[in-house]
């Protein structure tokens, strides 16, 4: 059985990973707007101030890019918002760190700055704590979808019952089992 089989449309943990990955979807989509809207370079290193963030043509199409991606896991919904949620935040903090690297040099192809490093990981963090909510855990509840896949062989009542194989025996009043 598949974990999707398990959580239901409407579970409430949907909507967090559908909400999440919305509003993010939005920002970035917005942003990205911006950009192209003002016709930006594509490949300028400089970049030209958008919503406070440094831009070029190249940053507005890849921010454009992860919304579609992210409004795409919001109108599927379920686990696969999750997922792309999970991993869209993933990338955005890896980019991150690469853009890091390469700040002030001719490889900045994105024309980032350190405003733009720090709100990738922000919204990388976001994003993927979005993901992650209800999913990852050292304390899911034990009704929780993701805890009972992890827990097959336990009724999701206690951490310690686990579910009888076969049937137990009836025993007569009085009589030991």
């Amino acid at each position: 059985m598949k974990l999707h089989d398990d959580l239901p449309v409407d579970h409430r943990l949907s909507q967090v990973y559908r909400v999440g990955a919305g509003l993010c979807g939005t920002a970035l989509l917005v942003f990205g707007c911006l950009g192209l809207a003002d016709g930006l370079s594509f490949f300028s290193t400089d970049g030209e101030p958008i919503a406070g963030l440094s831009s070029n043509g190249l940053l507005s199409l890849v921010s454009v890019v992860a919304a579609v991606v992210l409004i795409a896991g919001t109108v599927i919904g379920g686990n696969t918002a999750s997922t792309v949620n999970i991993t869209v935040g993933t990338l955005f903090v890896l980019s991150g760190f690469a853009n890091l690297a390469v700040l002030d040099s001719s490889a900045n192809i994105l024309a980032f700055r350190i405003q733009n490093v720090l709100f990738s990981f922000v919204m990388g963090l976001v994003i993927a704590t979005f993901g992650m909510y209800g999913r990852v855990s050292g304390r899911l509840p034990y009704d929780n979808p993701y805890w009972r896949h992890r827990h097959p062989r336990t009724d999701g009542r206690t951490a310690a019952a686990p579910v009888p194989d076969r049937p137990r025996r009836a025993t007569l009043p009085g009589r030991p089992a």
